[in-house]
């Protein structure tokens, strides 16, 4: 959660982690935040450029991983966690035939 400030136009002027005298406060999700962050800017080239390049780190972890250079435990646990739900949900958009089913057991 952040706290922001407003100047006479309405527009964001300033942004705290804390409660400040005239501040309001404002998810760290809101796309008016993200808007201010990025000085004003949305560039949607960028946030695709962004998404493509989460695929080639996620392939490129994927390779490290299938030629042993890494395991998968080897990761930190969190990162774990998020390489294993963006498997799934790529999995799930590709129509991937789950067999095994989804508790996550290792046969």
């Amino acid at each position: 959660m952040f706290h922001i400030i407003r100047n006479a136009e309405g527009a964001i002027h300033a942004v705290a982690k804390q409660a400040l005298p005239g501040s309001e406060p404002m998810d760290e999700s809101d796309p008016e935040l993200a808007q201010f962050f990025n000085g004003g800017v949305s560039n949607p080239g960028f946030d695709a450029a962004d998404a493509e390049f989460v695929r080639v780190l996620e392939d490129l972890i994927d390779t490290l991983i299938m030629k042993n250079v890494i395991r998968h435990t080897d990761l930190p646990a969190a990162a774990q966690q998020k390489m294993v739900k963006r498997k799934g949900l790529r999995n799930r958009m590709q129509g991937a035939l789950n067999l095994l089913g989804g508790d996550g057991q290792v046969i």
